[in-house]
């Protein structure tokens, strides 16, 4: 539950700010995909994939999907989050099923809180193309941790 006295926010609550005033994270920026749709436990990210993000042999980078699962499992996990509560990934295991082009269109990552402890979490994701072909999976480990709000009224872990 957020701090409403001292104005905190739940996970919740900062992920639908982020939404409102169209933020995203750097990485996000940078491989172009945006978080599009956000409830209690349950997250979707999109992009679309272009030849930026191809390794040498032609088609997109894995790494490409496994960051857009392992945001998608992140953030579905800060979306159960009180305020003043982080989290890091300290494991994920990735599946890939079928390969993306830049023919794949609008790709959509969905991540799901399977459960969220005081120390612990779970989630998992699945990546889809713009066919709605499943692409990958992913399940992932996450490490939850208090933050202390600094003096400047920014948080830090």
């Amino acid at each position: 539950m957020a701090d409403h006295a001292e104005g905190a926010l739940d996970g919740l609550q900062q992920l639908h700010a982020m939404l409102a005033g169209n933020h995203r994270a750097p990485m996000g920026e940078k491989l172009g995909f945006k978080l599009v749709k956000v409830e209690r436990g349950r997250v979707e990210f999109e992009g679309a994939p272009d030849r930026s993000v191809y390794n040498p042999l032609g088609s997109v980078h894995g790494g490409y999907a496994a960051t857009l699962l392992d945001s998608a499992c992140g953030i579905a996990v800060h979306s159960e989050l009180e305020a003043n509560r982080g989290h890091t990934t300290l494991e994920l295991k990735v599946s890939y099923l079928r390969g993306l082009s830049e023919r794949s269109g609008t790709v959509r990552a969905t991540g799901r809180a399977v459960s969220v402890g005081r120390r612990v979490a779970f989630a998992e994701a699945t990546l889809h193309d713009g066919e709605g072909r499943l692409c990958a999976t992913a399940t992932s480990t996450l490490l939850v941790f208090e933050i202390e709000p600094s003096s400047s009224g920014k948080k830090i872990p």
